[in-house]
């Protein structure tokens, strides 16, 4: 089941979405910001676009601030890591850990 990063009334009857979504194991960690057809994805490790189209700058100030938002990064990263436990957001040696 694909994770929905909830989004303000406005912002979701303008078609936007934020997901974590299925599948996407192998890939580095990241949220997908979705508007009809066009995907963008931003890497949960360093907080950068992914990919150059979509232009990243099509992606409303709104949404970027509110993904970054440190409760609303603090949630994604956990998602992707309860999804992906493999493939977790910080390597065990990024932390200080194993």
């Amino acid at each position: 089941m694909p994770f929905d990063l909830p989004l303000s009334a406005a912002l979701r009857k303008a078609r936007w979405k934020v997901k974590i979504r299925e599948k996407e194991s192998r890939e580095p960690p990241h949220v997908t910001v979705l508007r009809g057809t066009q995907a963008w994805r931003i890497n949960l490790r360093t907080g950068e676009f992914m990919d150059r189209l979509p232009d990243p700058t099509d992606v409303p100030e709104e949404i970027i601030d509110h993904i970054k938002a440190e409760e609303n990064w603090t949630l994604l990263c956990e998602q992707w890591d309860h999804k992906y436990p493999a493939n977790p957001v910080h390597e065990p040696d990024e932390d200080g850990g194993e």
